[in-house]
């Protein structure tokens, strides 16, 4: 038998070692619930994703058909301009410190994978192994900031908003007016861009745009029988066709990079999805086989007692 001052304190013992069993327990569910809170969450994040990139893809392969029309078209018209130096058998001026221009025609907009990367990346390496005074026409945000990194003081001219939509040849005039305000003098203009293998390939070239003492000094130039005064229209109308080629090729690569950008998103979204749908399915059911063991626990404690 306990005196009577000895119970107070047992039973305040014996409170103070139940109290923490007790806690325990909704701690333990908590912890699992907000588990599963956010897994769930994440679940929807993942599936609100996809739909987004699903939704690109079917844009972007509505949009390609539209582009590759542009881009055939533009080709009939950088070619025709092209065959002319040809038969002319035009080439660039050598000069000992020759000054060069190049023009870079890329977009504002991303989610296409590699597409302006790479073109930088081939301008660089351009610059690097071609050493000359270079000049920097960038057309597009996304390879202005990527060149601005490595080059700043070599752009002096730079371009946006151009590729919203499919490239006019109006775009391209108005481009090739403000490249002949220029100041420099320059003994080549280069100009550089993705060309539209297929689909799923694409690769950067470079496309020559002479300058008037180029094709005055052309072997056969003399057979095409054309007036001095015309000369200057035309070597800025051989520009302008060059560059909606350029742009409208460009485009097209743009679009289909996107395409295949967003498809593959869309698929690996999907893979995400269905693994965070089987650890959502564990996770849920190893909260429910906890709480069954803590019932059956307190079940089995009950009977005892």
């Amino acid at each position: 038998m306990l005196s009577r001052a000895a119970r107070p304190a047992l039973r305040a013992g014996s409170v103070a070692t139940f109290r923490p069993a007790t806690a325990a327990v909704p701690a333990f569910q908590n912890a699992n619930y907000a588990t599963l809170r956010e897994i769930e969450g994440r679940l929807k994040s993942i599936k609100n994703i996809q739909k987004i990139t699903k939704t690109m893809k079917i844009v972007a392969s509505t949009k390609l058909s539209k582009a590759q029309r542009a881009m055939t078209e533009s080709r009939s018209y950088g070619k025709t301009s092209n065959a002319v130096f040809d038969e002319a058998e035009t080439k660039p001026v050598e000069s000992e410190n020759k000054k060069v221009l190049l023009v870079i025609c890329s977009s504002d907009k991303g989610l296409c994978g590699g597409v302006h990367s790479g073109l930088s990346r081939a301008a660089r390496r351009m610059m690097n192994e071609e050493p000359a005074d270079y000049d920097v026409v960038v057309i597009g945000d996304k390879s202005k900031a990527q060149i601005s990194r490595s080059n700043p003081k070599d752009i002096v001219l730079s371009f946006n908003s151009i590729g919203k939509d499919v490239p006019s040849f109006a775009d391209a005039q108005a481009i090739a007016d403000q490249i002949s305000l220029l100041p420099g003098d320059y003994a080549q203009t280069k100009i550089m861009y993705n060309q539209f293998d297929n689909a799923q390939s694409y690769h950067p070239v470079t496309l020559e745009a002479y300058d008037e003492e180029s094709i005055t000094q052309s072997p056969n130039f003399t057979a095409f029988e054309i007036d001095d005064e015309v000369l200057a229209n035309m070597r800025e109308y051989s520009l302008a066709n060059s560059l909606y080629w350029a742009l409208a090729e460009g485009h097209a690569v743009e679009i289909s990079a996107r395409r295949n950008a967003m498809d593959n998103a869309t698929k690996n979204a999907g893979e995400m999805i269905d693994k965070f749908t089987i650890l959502y399915n564990r996770t849920r059911q190893a909260v429910i086989t906890g709480e069954l063991v803590e019932i059956i626990t307190g079940a089995t404690a009950s009977e005892d007692m």
